[in-house]
């Protein structure tokens, strides 16, 4: 007997730190924490803020797109309701018939978000694929078209307004400054990615990328997929509603607008943009899209247009997103072989770079034309006097179009056969290697 339990594997047995990933989550939080105090400007430290908001609301989404393989489009509901009931709540926080501080509010918004997962994330689950994404989208229009029919709830065109600063201060904390409210979105934005990584690495996390792989096995091996993405879809609508929550506490202020089909669409757009196959992908997809919603809409009014575009060429070339041609060149870099690659690099950008600029040429012109024919036909552009009724400006647009893509194609072409290369190279290196 004493033989035998000798002879039994040890119960416990030494892991060692994972000292990369305590730099990353390191890193993460002192990023979030010495962000605003690098700039002196109000905007910047709203972007943080609304940075924050989307990089949770991006996640989440990710739990059903990325992790899940469900392509919803009505995910704007659970954050928008989330973001209604937290405004209601602090309403009544400020009427006094709510106990609780406004640093709670964000966690009735994620209550509220996975209420609703629980109510129509049923019927939602029922189905997978194609049908799956037409119920998101069936659900979210009826939501959206139930914000302007019930103004008692949803305030009706003019939404819902509210004032954060009730209460008593609680260390001089009032979350009316907008650094203070910066922050106290950082530690939800910092605790809720946590969480969420640690959801990807428990069974149920596991048991839904088998869902998302290969569904008819995981049914042959006794596990419901209905239910795993039923769970997937609640845990989801929890955090988009802190989202919600944050969004609320953020702007005081609630409208239509959150439950509306262009939120879901956007939360689609750059989670994908971002990389919906890795999980710091919808990170990079929440900086962006505050970036594009914010900047990008005040330098041009086709902003629209070159989302599109840029979504265009990212699934033509990079279908991975960014997150993807991070990976990819990390790896490279691993083996020592990125020096390569660096004048490839350069003559890809330079040239973009030319074809860029003959297609905001004409897409700036044809909008002024269309926009501010009023104004005049001169328009400045790059530092550079256009005029939209001019032969010429028209001509060198399309000559810089035309020349830069030409050379960009070139350059790819190099770039694509250098790059097998240096894979080839690679699997030499991995499999001289194993010999050894």
């Amino acid at each position: 007997m004493s033989q035998a339990i000798s002879m039994r594997q040890p119960l416990f047995h030494f892991k060692p730190y994972n000292v990369g990933r305590w730099v990353i989550w390191g890193g993460f939080a002192l990023v979030m924490l010495l962000a605003p105090l690098f700039t002196t400007s109000s905007l910047a430290v709203t972007m943080l803020s609304q940075m924050g908001i989307a990089i949770i609301a991006c996640l989440s989404y990710n739990m059903l797109l990325g992790q899940g393989g469900m392509l919803s489009f009505g995910h704007a509901v659970y954050t928008g309701l989330g973001s209604y009931l937290a405004i209601h709540a602090l309403n009544s926080v400020g009427a006094g018939t709510l106990n609780i501080p406004v640093s709670l509010v964000p966690l009735v918004g994620g209550v509220a978000g996975m209420g609703f997962a629980v109510l129509l994330g049923y019927v939602t689950t029922k189905k997978a694929g194609t049908p799956f994404a037409m119920i998101t989208l069936g659900i979210g229009e009826l939501v959206f078209a139930m914000s302007l029919m019930i103004p008692e709830f949803f305030g009706g065109e003019a939404g819902v307004s509210s004032n954060r600063v009730v209460g008593k201060p609680f260390m001089g904390i009032t979350f009316g400054p907008q650094i203070q409210v910066y922050y106290l979105i950082a530690i939800y934005t910092f605790v809720c990615t946590a969480a969420m990584y640690a959801f990807t690495r428990t069974p149920l996390g596991r048991v839904l990328n088998a869902v998302r792989d290969n569904p008819e096995r995981v049914e042959f091996i006794g596990y419901s997929t209905q239910r795993v993405r039923y769970l997937a879809f609640i845990i989801a609508g929890f955090f988009a509603g802190v989202s919600g929550g944050l969004y609320s506490v953020n702007f005081e202020i609630v409208t239509a607008e959150v439950v509306g089909a262009a939120r879901s669409g956007a939360y689609l757009l750059f989670t994908f943009l971002g990389g919906a196959t890795f999980f710091f992908g919808p990170i990079i997809g929440g900086v962006l899209m505050v970036l594009a919603s914010v900047l990008l809409s005040e330098l041009t009014k086709a902003w629209l247009l070159y989302l599109g575009l840029i979504f265009l060429f990212m699934v033509m070339y990079a279908p991975g997103g960014i997150a993807s041609l991070i990976m990819m060149n990390l790896r490279v870099a691993a083996f020592g072989m990125l020096g390569r690659l660096w004048v490839s690099y350069l003559a890809l950008g330079g040239t973009a770079a030319v074809m860029l600029a003959g297609a905001g040429a004409i897409i700036e012109m044809i909008y002024h034309l269309q926009l501010n024919a009023a104004l005049g036909p001169q328009l400045r552009y790059m530092g550079a006097m256009l005029n939209a009724k001019s032969l010429d400006s028209w001509f060198g647009s399309v000559f810089v179009l035309l020349t830069g893509l030409g050379l960009f194609e070139v350059a790819r072409r190099h770039f694509v056969r250098q790059w097998n290369e240096i894979q080839e190279d690679i699997e030499k290196e991995i499999r001289r290697r194993e010999s050894l």
